[in-house]
């Protein structure tokens, strides 16, 4: 059986329409992606037209409104700009599913970082609506032999490993995560120990969101948006690389004072890293703050989308937050980098030790 013919691509799209974004009959919903979905695109387009709405493809070879090919050679006053019938798209749409199956992951590396801010920019006003959770959306990949050849997997295992992260009891997952969330709503602080880590983030009053297979698949995590001006220490992020705009990201070392990053290293792609953080006056704060709780991920795959969600794990976005969970941030990036605490780290709330190693003690 191969990758195209897989009966479990069915399951996958049934997955995105009904439970993640609950699609209403006469609903515009727009499909993000490129022509290797085509499988998993066919099956969200039937499974859309069987609860009366309309899918609305945007299909290119980078993901839409992101054209990087033209971002390379258009006049930069056009680069960082959308044009009206894109706005006009992203106003109407009812619904979104971004569908990321990449030919090369490092597509867009040949922009210098200046144009790559000023596109960060141009789409802005696609996520704001989803930060706000003004539309449901939700964001996925389809296995292709780029992501599998990050991961160090075939095309094949890469799918296997793809849909046992995907095709999960997520009511069951739901109920497990929040028994850990809801010690998290009864804290004030989080302090996160680790190599060359320590710490600590406010969060009164901002309520933890579980990520139970809808915003993202998979899913797997709990996150909160925490105070703007309370991060407080430094993290380095030395287990796994990350990637900013096609360039690949290692070591990276935060300094934080007021809730602002005041110092950034990086091993590898440091010139990368500085200038995300410069994109904006937002870039330098915390927008999220999430806990890894997806037990079928039990290795880094280069890939953030699964990474982020890895049991163990916790990851901060630098950027802009969401408005729904409480966040007040606002800027055109929204950049989440992970780090281990299987082996030596540890989570405190309110002083109390809740994780060590990886391990819940709650």
């Amino acid at each position: 059986m191969g990758v195209l013919e897989d009966p479990r691509v069915e399951q996958y799209a049934r997955l995105i329409v009904d439970r993640a974004l609950d699609v209403q009959p006469g609903w515009q919903v727009i499909v993000r992606t490129t022509p290797l979905a085509r499988p998993l695109v066919e099956e969200v387009v039937r499974a859309i037209g069987r609860r009366g709405a309309y899918p609305i493809l945007r299909v290119g070879f980078t993901l839409w409104p992101a054209d990087l090919t033209w971002a390379a050679e258009a006049p930069e006053e056009l680069v960082g700009e959308l044009p009206e019938i894109d706005l006009f798209s992203i106003r109407k749409m009812d619904a979104r599913v971004t569908i990321d199956a990449p030919e090369n992951l490092r597509e867009g590396s040949e922009l210098s970082p200046e144009r790559r801010a000023l596109r960060r920019k141009a789409v802005r006003p696609f996520f704001q609506r989803s930060m706000k959770l003004e539309i449901p959306w939700t964001g996925c990949q389809f296995p292709t032999p780029a992501l599998a050849q990050e991961a160090g997997m075939t095309t094949q295992q890469f799918a296997d490993f793809l849909y046992g992260a995907v095709l999960r009891d997520w009511d069951a997952e739901a109920e497990r995560m929040r028994r850990y969330a809801e010690r998290f709503d009864a804290a004030d602080t989080l302090r996160i120990v680790g190599e060359q880590t320590d710490l600590t983030i406010g969060f009164a009053g901002r309520k933890a969101i579980v990520d139970e297979g809808k915003h993202n698949l998979p899913g797997g995590e709990f996150f909160f948006c925490p105070v703007e001006d309370t991060a407080e220490g430094e993290i380095t992020f030395s287990e796994f690389p990350t990637n900013a705009g096609g360039k690949v990201v290692e070591g990276a070392r935060l300094v934080f004072k007021g809730g602002r990053v005041v110092e950034a290293s990086a091993i590898r792609g440091e010139q990368e890293l500085l200038a995300t953080l410069d994109t904006d006056e937002g870039a330098r704060l915390i927008g999220e703050v999430g806990i890894g709780c997806n037990e079928a991920i039990t290795k880094h795959l280069n890939n953030t989308l699964f990474d982020e969600k890895m049991a163990g794990t916790v990851h901060l976005a630098v950027g802009a937050s969401y408005v729904f969970a409480g966040g007040k941030n606002e800027s055109a990036v929204h950049w989440d980098i992970v780090k281990d605490l299987r082996n030596g780290g540890r989570l405190y709330c309110d002083g109390e030790l809740v994780q060590e190693n990886g391990s819940w003690l709650i």
